[in-house]
């Protein structure tokens, strides 16, 4: 099997801000990036049109695109309906700047899909993923939803009920192996009609755990990206572990065989939100992915 897929890098991996993250990207061989844009310098708020126009300019000049973006607003997502406005103006915001710089994906945590699909948090999130789904498909685009927080096939029944595709999937193979124990090559083939961008990351999982505990539910806490990385560090009494690729639960081989089966030619983004050292870790992923 030979990968032909392009792979990106997540540039606030590196934790050493957007331009220095883009240049380590790079020199670590990434083709693509992708790139937090809801808060600091990349809040839309903040970027002028002339602004976009540079970075779109000096990303290119560096012989990179961008993957995606990720429009994640942590908290609850759109499970509470008396937040969903501003959160929804939010990410509409955030695919307008996306397809300023060139890309038409982002992606997303938009809460636990409830297994009651008539509970009112159920309902809300249908109804805030409808107008946002409508209107990324208007403009071409996608709001792609992370796996991990439920499984392969109660996400696919949740997004049959949309009425486009504007909402699909960035498909995440380490959170199923972390969280809900769900089978990462299976669940390829259960959200083939969806997956529009891909997270290469690897983990292990310890125990059974409450997914509620790490991504937020309404009545929980909201969902804390510094927290998961805590929780995802390994240490005493961790449910589970981010780890460096090849050393965790996720079958890489049989994961890229399943998106060759589907078609799937997009990027293949590393993920790193731990470790001592995440610049090696992401040069030991594109070498590990060039394997391939």
């Amino acid at each position: 099997m030979a990968l032909t897929n392009r792979i990106g890098i997540i540039v606030d991996s590196f934790g050493v801000g957007v331009r220095e993250g883009l240049k380590k990207a790079k020199a670590a061989g990434a083709d693509g990036v992708q790139i937090y844009a809801v808060s600091g310098e990349m809040d839309p708020d903040h970027l002028t049109s002339t602004d976009r126009q540079e970075l779109k300019a000096y990303i290119a000049s560096l012989g990179l695109e961008i993957s995606a973006l990720c429009g994640d607003l942590a908290g609850h997502g759109f499970q509470d309906e008396a937040a969903n406005p501003a959160k929804i103006a939010k990410s509409k915001q955030i695919l307008d700047l996306a397809l300023d710089l060139g890309t038409n994906i982002v992606t997303t945590h938009i809460g636990i899909v409830p297994d009651d699909t008539q509970s009112t948090v159920y309902l809300s999130m249908q109804k805030a993923c409808e107008e946002l789904g409508q209107y990324a498909h208007s403009k071409g685009a996608f709001f792609a939803i992370e796996t991990g927080p439920e499984r392969a096939a109660h996400l696919k029944s949740f997004l049959d009920t949309m009425s486009t595709k504007g909402v699909s999937v960035n498909f995440d193979p380490a959170n199923m192996v972390m969280v809900t124990g769900d089978d990462p090559v299976q669940g390829v083939y259960t959200l083939k009609d969806y997956i529009v961008h891909t997270h290469v990351k690897d983990g292990v999982r310890y125990r059974e755990i409450d997914p509620r505990l790490v991504y937020g539910d309404l009545g929980f806490e909201g969902m804390d990206h510094a927290k998961i990385a805590e929780m995802a560090s390994g240490g005493s009494g961790s449910a589970f572990a981010e780890v460096p690729l090849g050393e965790g639960g996720v079958p890489f081989g049989a994961y890229f065989r399943a998106l060759k089966d589907i078609g799937y030619n997009g990027y293949l983004t590393i993920e790193r939100e731990v470790g001592d050292n995440p610049q090696a870790d992401i040069e030991q992923a594109v070498r590990y992915i060039k394997q391939f």
